[in-house]
C-alpha cells in the first residue's frame, strides 16, 4: 500500500529533489531552523547566513551569539535556535573534525545516537540531517505523515517509532525513494491535507481515502 501510495503521489508531484542545501551541513541547520516554522522563513534566515559568510561550522560557533540571533531571527524561536545551532556547530568541530560527514562513519545506528545526545534535536530532526545530509536510509516521520496516514487507512499510530517502523518494513525503495516519499507526503499536506482538508479538490478520492468515507 505504501509504495502504491508513492506512485499516486509521485504521478502528481514528481521528483521534488528535497531537500534543497548546497552542502550537508546547510541541510542539518535548515533542519534545525525548520522546527515550529514554515520553510519560507527558513529560507530567509539560511539567506543571512550565507550572506554573511557563516554558513558553516567554524563561522556560527565563533560567532558572537546576539549577531547570530538576528540573522536567524526570521525563522522565529532565534534564541532556543541560536543555542542549538551553536551546540551542533561544536559538536561537528570537536566530535567531527569540523565535517559533519565523517559521521557517516560511525553507521546509522551511533551516528543517530550521538544526533540525539545533541540539545534540542529530536528524532525528526535528526533522521532529517541522517536522511537528507548523510544519506542513510531511514524514514522521517512527522505531523503530516501521521495524519496522512491516518486519512488513507494505513494506520493510526500511537508514536514516531511506530509508525517509522511501519515503513521501514513496508515501503520498498533506496535512499532517493524515502528521501522523495517524505517530501511527497509534505507537499501533499500543505496543498489538500489540511487541518481542514480540501478533499473535493484532492486527487484520493474515496476509492482511495478513508477520511473522504468518513464524512461523506
Amino acid at each position: 500500500m505504501l509504495n502504491r501510495l508513492y506512485e499516486l503521489l509521485f504521478h502528481n508531484y514528481g521528483d521534488l529533489k528535497w531537500w534543497p542545501a548546497d552542502t550537508p551541513f546547510e541541510v542539518a541547520v535548515g533542519a534545525i531552523l525548520t522546527q515550529n516554522t514554515n520553510w519560507n522563513n527558513v529560507e530567509k534566515a539560511i539567506k543571512n547566513l550565507k550572506e554573511a559568510d557563516l554558513l558553516n561550522p567554524y563561522g556560527i560557533f565563533e560567532s558572537d551569539e546576539n549577531y547570530l540571533k538576528e540573522l536567524i531571527r526570521p525563522a522565529g524561536f532565534y534564541n532556543q535556535k541560536c543555542e542549538r545551532l551553536k551546540i551542533l556547530s561544536e559538536f561537528i568541530i570537536k566530535e567531527l573534525k569540523g565535517d559533519i560527514l565523517n559521521l557517516k562513519k560511525c553507521g546509522l545506528k551511533e551516528a543517530r545516537e550521538k544526533l540525539l545526545t545533541l540539545k534540542g534535536i529530536g528524532k525528526e530532526t535528526a533522521d532529517s540531517i541522517l536522511l537528507y545530509a548523510l544519506d542513510f536510509k531511514i524514514f522521517v516521520v512527522d505531523a503530516y505523515t501521521l495524519k496522512l496516514f491516518e486519512r488513507l487507512g494505513i494506520g493510526k499510530f500511537s508514536n514516531y517509532d511506530e509508525c517509522q517502523e511501519h515503513v521501514h518494513k513496508h515501503f520498498r525503495g533506496d535512499v532517493k525513494l524515502y528521501k522523495n516519499f517524505h517530501a511527497l507526503i509534505v507537499e501533499h499536506c500543505k496543498r489538500f491535507c489540511k487541518k481542514y482538508p480540501k478533499c473535493v479538490e484532492c486527487f484520493f478520492n474515496s476509492k482511495h481515502c478513508f477520511w473522504v468515507e468518513q464524512i461523506n
